[in-house]
């Protein structure tokens, strides 16, 4: 089925986050949705992840109904367009935005940190998943603390082109690791999730 809210692309949805001081960079958004779409938590709404974009208390306030029909459209065109993504298995991790070692480990680790796994658990801990998906959601945690002592490395002034080589390599596993929790967990979800409600 058609989506009725078409993505406006990534650097009008840049400016769109700048225009309501979203504290979330569009890479976070993204994988945040994707985690979410993949959530265990059935509950999840995609407006809980939108608010989940800003602190608490610090939520943009939507002066009229166009505005803020207009503001839940362009996000879930977003939504939409990471759907997709995963209904096809399609997710890939953000293209890196600058060359140094330093910058892109603490990108990568803010979009699987707080991006994909924040959205994965939805705020919730105790969430039952099969053993063999909990296993490989911890793995990708594991791969977070790597970017994390990337970055620490870099600061200590540990060569960029030892450390570049190493965050290839935990993308690459990363990579793996997402594509098969959409690939065994999110797919069969969606599928199911669908079938029910053609039954309905």
């Amino acid at each position: 089925m058609q989506s009725q809210n078409e993505y406006i692309g990534d650097d009008n949805f840049k400016k769109f986050l700048e225009h309501y001081d979203c504290p979330t960079p569009l890479h976070v958004v993204k994988m945040k949705f994707a985690g979410a779409i993949c959530s265990p938590n059935y509950d999840l709404r995609p407006t809980d992840v939108i608010s989940s974009f800003w602190r608490e208390g610090e939520e943009p306030r939507l002066e009229t109904k166009k505005e803020a029909e207009l503001f839940f459209k362009f996000f879930m065109g977003l939504w939409d367009e990471i759907f997709a993504q995963i209904g096809f298995n399609k997710l890939k991790l953000s293209k890196n935005e600058g060359s140094r070692a330093y910058d892109i480990a603490i990108n990568r680790y803010d979009e699987i940190e707080l991006g994909f796994l924040e959205g994965f658990w939805g705020g919730q801990e105790n969430l039952k998943i099969p053993a063999y998906i909990a296993q490989i959601v911890d793995q990708l945690s594991e791969l977070a603390d790597v970017y994390e002592i990337v970055a620490t490395r870099a600061q200590k002034g540990e060569a960029d082109d030892v450390l570049i080589k190493t965050l290839q390599q935990t993308d690459t596993m990363v990579q793996k690791a997402i594509s098969f929790i959409v690939e065994n967990f999110a797919m069969p979800k969606i599928k199911q999730i669908g079938d029910k409600a053609l039954m309905n």
